[in-house]
């Protein structure tokens, strides 16, 4: 069940950009009554220990809009989140009214020094590789890039988002990642495989439900045989 909603989920942001997909993680079940034994008697049915996320790169899709931004390389957007820093990389980003670079939950665009993209006229911006911001010649800041060497310590929030496990925790070395404007990084949700790994669960499932049905009647032949010698 909790494999079969993951996929589910990683199913549904197959077109959310800068999607990563998470994928499980398989143990080996064993009884907390058996925790503390010292040569406890392992099952040998696995359990999803827990989940990760696949932060393999997407597709970069040209789409002409100037304030689509996507990173090819390692690396984040950082966003001014409600309660603090997010992480993304999603840049399906668009100008609000007061001329500050949001996203499409209208959360601002950071820039380096603790910054926010602020523009004084309706004139497209120009993004270099390296993240800097002009307008009309005029040089407004640099995107906030960062990186982090595990990133899967980070927690997802939402769909595209991720936060540190706490507020003191923070990116360790600004990102090499390249920008490309006009561009979007698509979810590395694989769609087929996706529908062929549903399926396969499906019938595990299906298999393991069956299973519980033959130990319920066995169990109640038993009674039934006990109380008939009794």
């Amino acid at each position: 069940m909790d494999a079969l909603d993951m996929l589910a989920n990683n199913l549904a942001n197959t077109s959310s950009n800068g999607f990563k997909i998470d994928r499980e993680f398989y143990g080996t079940y064993l009884a907390p009554e058996l925790a503390n034994e010292s040569n406890p008697i392992i099952g040998e049915s696995p359990v999803v220990q827990r989940h990760w996320t696949d932060f393999s790169q997407g597709s970069l899709l040209s789409t002409g809009n100037p304030t689509d931004l996507a990173l090819s390389g390692k690396g984040f957007f950082s966003v001014n989140g409600p309660n603090g820093p997010l992480y993304t990389r999603n840049g399906s980003f668009h100008m609000n009214a007061a001329g500050v670079l949001v996203t499409t939950e209208g959360y601002p665009v950071r820039l380096t020094g603790n910054q926010t993209l602020q523009t004084q006229s309706s004139d497209p911006i120009q993004v270099s590789r390296d993240g800097q911001i002009t307008q009309n010649g005029v040089a407004l800041g640099q995107l906030e890039i960062v990186n982090f060497s595990e990133p899967n310590k980070l927690n997802k929030f939402a769909s595209t988002y991720f936060t540190t496990p706490s507020p003191q925790d923070g990116p360790d070395a600004p990102s090499t990642a390249e920008v490309y404007q006009g561009t979007a990084e698509t979810s590395n949700a694989q769609p087929a495989e996706s529908s062929a790994r549903m399926i396969s669960l499906l019938r595990n499932f299906e298999m393991l439900q069956h299973a519980i049905k033959i130990g319920t009647d066995m169990n109640r032949h038993a009674i039934e045989e006990v109380a008939r010698v009794s």
